[in-house]
């Protein structure tokens, strides 16, 4: 029978519903009929995949020596378990509270967590996916310490009103046995002694119990004598006790910064009392215990301590795992492995004996600082993988530890991935590139963009930081193509930097550096209106298109910077002037740098693309777009927005005041308008002056939270409702566009998205050349034509032709992406350039170089053969070219907005995917917009997930779910499908080290260690049954057994078939029986029906 599915019904039903908003222009044949598409709702299905980086917040650790498996919890309920390169896993607590403490069933592939809820949780750990078997909920009191003992079953677990249960891990049930607080103190103490802080048994007797209470008393309890046999006081609170390994002593640490020793059979004084940091350098020091793993893993007489100095307020956590393994083939001692796990914000370092640390093979540190923002880019090319990791494997530093790295347990899934993938993430002054393969994170290559600018070395010094307060070298976008390996980076000072890839080393003896002079021209202009008094006139084609007639001074130039006048001609950041050695990698090859103008600060740069096979860099900000010639290094154009609308665009922005006289000048200056303000003002300056302050106060504020804000208009929508004045004291009029952000309100227009192409520059045009897409913040793109010269020298000599050629679509919202489709719906990327080393011969460049990819045929008169997607904070739209017709348009929200879009490609075709600010991803088929996915994924509710959030080929989405984690997710179904068997597993089955012999003397005077039969105290024979009120048990989805026989799916699958095989055998059995039976019956019923009949057979009737 066929299976019903539910999703080709409702994919009927949205392809119904959506007719409307999804429609083909009248008169225009439907493209669906020319393209097929072949994307349907069952290709889509979204899931989390795998979590990276270092757990944010963390408050606890564990450490599993025999399955050398870490794990960290956090203060968000989070729980993060380490393995070898590629082994991690994630999971969460359902009540989100913070985890305090961890204990590891150690190689029983089990864990305990405690949290802050006053619950403890058993995690199964043989599956991919961990899972918890049991929790307890304790009612009347707090849970502050738990100590489970090596290949126990009975968990303490200390309170803060100083009692000790005791819970078996198997069944989750509490023993009626409790150490209540008053039997353990003494009896003349009239105070309470405080929370349990520590509990341990002694390495060489599990029958002794050491119990420290936070007022400083500690207590050795006998389990069997269910009394105390030492107590041992002190003045200052404690924070953790150690044992040494032979059992004779013990060391505490105090909140003075003191750590005192104890002889375990002498109570009355301390053997020793130190303060190693002094009194005044430290608030309190921590010792951790070590593990103590019935005495063939046992902890060596060392310590480890943490500081919570004021310069070191970062330090979360410092835990000392020191073990002390013997070989199973002999009795001889192995020497001492010493391990220290220290938990850094935001970094985990670990380091041998000697403080050497271990070359991390996963990077738990995603970044230096905050991240500005994340690029993610899948299917790359297979050369570029070798050639990032050959320079970054140069980037090492020294003195690492040369040991075997000491987490190295759980086994790799299997590798269904086939192509390689790239994020890059930009920060403050560097670029990190991470290589994605599977579910393993590692870092490639490291790229310091500051180098290039002069650091200061004094307050005298300091860098001009009136656009930001925070860094000025923070990286603000970055566009990149993996096939050229050409990088270009813009920065929250007005900076771009233009890099190319080289595998040779090279000193730089002078950097190039642009200026780029951007003018913003203050007039009284109301709201937008298609009946303006004046439109500004259209440059010729090819205006500007000169570098004689718009390249401005290569060189710094001097501009006014005195106290009596305003500054003018002077960049944010001073290049640097000695010369500058470049390793291999990404080296710099060109400068660009907006400066003042008039005593204003250069706005920041909103959008930003290079392309390598025309050898040009745009970017623009508000005030309008620059497009540079990095091969000939000058200015081919300056351009302000309203410069860019046609003289008979109906979109144009056109003022309302006459503009004012333009400076003389070779560079197009660029001018913006300002929407009057409905509140009083004496004079043009003093509005002017309002204007300018409130800019430069809300550039402040965008720039504390991150640099970039200013990249998607959705921002300034966020933003508008956290800083906006009263609804009722409307200062800026609504703009025409019906888009909601903020950028209509309270903000002028700006670029917000480039797209080179070779396409259709005008409409009604019969040949494609290269062309460059512009869109705004308030849904115009407009289309821009370039004339390049041919390859070669004339390349480098002659100059690059720039039209504008008016706006093509216009569209709700802010502009977010565009992309172009031929014929047949296939995307037609951007050209490109292959990659050649720029320090290599002149002989390898013409080996390795190419010229610029041939042009797509020719249109025919009267016939579209292209397809361009719009896609803007509101709505999508497909647009033929060159008739520049609309013929779909999909309203993707009404009551939110889009926060990220992109054209990707999966199962072999395209469609767009968008992430809206209310939580929902969805995708659209291309070129007919038919909604595919829509699920409700995660709310915005931080700017870092907006500002982090990509997609990328395939199926692919990542986004920075806390500081220091990147989550990515996938919305493919066939990822979702193969997701069980790519995860790795945490769990091996290792043979537990036997203990070594104890020796002739040790066995005959008892010098060894002594066990202890924990059942019989316990039990519930023996100590009854615990309070029911006291802790509630919840069990979980299956047992302990049950897990451990479903520990992957292939093994779950083979068991349930075998069970439900018996189980048919068996019923098959059973009916044989009653067979045989019913045979039998019939048979002895036949031979009683037969001798009846010979009985009465001779008989007459008045006989019988």
């Amino acid at each position: 029978m066929k299976k019903f599915n539910i999703r080709k019904v409702l994919d009927g039903l949205t392809a119904v519903s959506s007719s409307s908003s999804a429609t083909a222009q009248p008169g225009t044949p439907r493209e669906n009929d020319v393209v097929q598409e072949t994307l349907q709702s069952e290709h889509f299905q979204l899931c989390k995949t795998v979590r990276h980086g270092f757990p944010y917040q963390p408050s606890s650790m564990a450490f599993d020596p025999v399955q050398k498996i870490l794990a960290i919890g956090t203060q968000t309920g989070a729980l993060r378990l380490f393995g070898r390169a590629g082994v991690e896993c994630y999971c969460q607590h359902e009540s989100g509270a913070a985890v305090i403490q961890l204990q590891f069933l150690i190689n029983e592939g089990a864990l305990v967590s405690a949290l802050a809820d006053d619950s403890i949780h058993l995690w199964n750990l043989r599956q991919k996916i961990p899972a918890i078997l049991h929790s307890l909920k304790f009612n009347r009191e707090r849970i502050t310490y738990c100590h489970l003992p090596f290949q126990s079953k009975w968990l303490y677990i200390g309170t803060e009103r100083g009692n000790i249960h005791i819970v078996n891990v198997e069944s989750f049930t509490l023993s009626g046995y409790v150490i209540m607080w008053n039997k353990a103190i003494e009896l003349s103490t009239k105070t309470h002694p405080g929370p349990v802080v520590h509990i341990s048994d002694n390495p060489m007797d599990e029958g002794k119990l050491l119990i420290g209470f936070e007022c400083g008393v500690v207590v050795l309890w006998d389990l069997k004598s269910k009394k105390a046999d030492y107590r041992y006081n002190y003045d200052e609170a404690i924070h953790s006790v150690a044992w040494h390994h032979e059992g004779k002593q013990f060391v505490c640490s105090h909140s003075d910064g003191t750590l005192t020793t104890w002889n375990v059979r002498a109570p009355a004084k301390a053997a020793q009392i130190i303060t190693p940091h002094g009194r005044s350098c430290c608030r309190h020091t921590v010792v951790c215990a070590c593990m103590c793993l019935k005495a063939h893993i046992v902890a060596p007489p060392v310590l480890e301590v943490r500081l919570a100095h004021e310069r070191q307020q970062r330090v979360v956590k410092y835990v000392l795992y020191s073990c002390k393994l013997t070989s199973l083939t002999s009795n001889r001692k192995a020497g001492w492995v010493s391990v220290t796990v220290v938990s850094l914000h935001p970094s985990c370092v670990l380091t041998d004996s000697g403080l050497n640390p271990y070359p991390n093979p996963y990077p738990l540190t995603i970044h230096e600082s905050p991240v500005t923002c994340c690029e993610y880019f899948a299917d790359c090319p297979a050369d570029l993988i070798p050639a990032l990791y050959s320079v970054g494997s140069r980037q090492k530093r020294q003195g690492y530890s040369k040991k075997e790295w000491p987490v190295s347990g759980g086994n790799w899934g299997q590798n269904t991935q086939s192509y390689p993938e790239i994020i890059i993430t930009g920060e403050s002054s560097c670029l990190f590139f991470f290589l994605l393969l599977k579910v393993m994170l590692q870092v490639l290559y490291k790229l310091k963009t500051a180098k290039v600018f002069e650091r200061a070395r004094g307050k005298e010094e300091k860098p001009n930081t009136d656009i930001v307060d925070e860094d000025p070298f923070a990286i603000q976008t970055l566009s990149w193509c993996p096939e050229s390996r050409m990088l270009c980076v813009a920065g929250v000072s007005a900076h771009v930097i233009v890099y190319r890839f080289s595998k040779q080393e090279i000193t730089t003896e002078v950097v190039q550096l642009l200026e780029v002079r951007m003018q913003c021209e203050f007039s009284d202009v109301d709201s937008p209106d298609p009946g303006g008094d004046q439109t500004p006139t259209l440059p010729t084609p090819g205006a500007s298109s000169s570098p004689q007639e718009s390249e401005p001074p290569t060189q710094p130039s001097t501009g006014s910077n005195s106290s009596d006048g305003p500054r003018d001609n002077i960049p944010c950041l001073q290049v640097r002037s000695s010369p500058l050695k470049q390793s291999p990698g990404y080296q710099v090859e060109l400068v660009i740098q907006l400066v003042w103008v008039s005593g204003e600060p250069p706005q920041q740069i909103t959008s930003l693309a290079i392309n390598s096979s025309y050898g040009l860099v745009v970017f623009g900000n508000s005030n309008g777009l620059a497009v540079v010639d990095y091969l000939q290094k000058t200015l081919l154009l300056n351009m302000s927005l309203s410069e860019l609308y046609s003289p008979s665009d109906p979109y144009q922005r056109q003022p309302r005041s006459p503009r004012k006289t333009r400076q003389p000048s070779g560079v197009l200056l660029c001018k913006f308008t300002q929407c009057r303000s409905t509140s009083p003002c004496n004079s043009d300056d003093e509005r002017k002056q309002k204007f300018i302050d409130k800019v430069k106060f809300k550039s402040r504020r965008f720039s504390k939270t991150v640099a970039n804000d200013f990249v998607i208009s959705s921002f300034f929508y966020l933003c508008a409702h956290s800083c906006r004045p009263d609804a009722k004291d409307n200062s800026f009029t609504r703009s025409r566009s019906s888009s909601v952000t903020s950028i209509d309100r309270e903000s002028r227009e700006a670029i917000s998205s480039f797209y080179f192409c070779e396409s259709f520059p005008r409409k009604g045009d019969s040949l494609v050349s290269p062309c460059l897409l512009v869109g705004t913040t308030q849904g115009s793109v407009m289309m821009v034509a370039l004339s390049l010269p041919p390859g070669g020298d004339q390349r480098l000599q002659q100059p690059v032709g720039i039209a504008s050629c008016g706006t093509m679509a216009q569209l709700k919202g802010g502009v977010l992406t565009m992309a172009l489709l031929d014929a047949a719906g296939t995307l037609l990327p951007p050209s490109y350039e292959p990659w050649y080393d720029p320090n290599a011969s002149d002989e390898e460049k013409e080996k390795s170089r190419r010229r610029r990819p041939a042009s797509p045929p020719s249109s025919q008169e009267g016939q579209d053969t292209q397809f361009a997607v719009l896609c803007s904070e509101k709505q999508a739209k497909v647009v033929a070219m060159p008739s520049q017709t609309r013929l779909y348009k999909h309203n993707i929200t009404e009551t939110s907005f889009v926060l990220r879009a992109d054209v990707v490609q999966m199962a072999g075709t395209n469609c767009i995917t968008c992430f809206c600010a209310n939580g929902h991803i969805m995708t659209l088929s291309l070129p007919s917009l038919r909604p595919l996915l829509d699920v409700n994924y995660l709310p915005l509710t931080d700017m870092r997930i907006a500002r982090t959030f990509c997609f990328s080929n395939l199926g692919q989405a990542l986004y920075l779910t806390s500081p220091t984690e990147i989550q990515r997710i996938t919305y493919s179904q066939e990822t979702c499908d193969n997701l069980q068997e790519m995860l790795s597993e945490l769990f091996t089955p290792v043979e537990t080290p036997e203990a070594p012999n104890r020796g002739f003397f040790k066995g005959l005077f008892g010098g060894g260690a002594q066990s202890l039969d924990r059942e019989d105290l316990f039990g519930e024979t023996a100590s009854g049954k615990a309070s029911r009120s006291l802790a509630q048990h919840i069990p979980g989805p299956g047992s302990m057994e049950g897990m451990k026989g479903a520990a992957s799916g292939v093994v779950g699958d083979l068991a349930r078939a075998r069970i439900a095989l018996d189980e048919r055998g068996q019923k098959l059995g059973e009916l044989e029986e009653r067979t045989a039976a019913m045979m039998a019956s019939a048979e002895s019923f036949s031979k009683h029906a037969h001798h009846m009949m010979l009985k009465y057979k001779d008989k007459k009737w008045y006989q019988l």
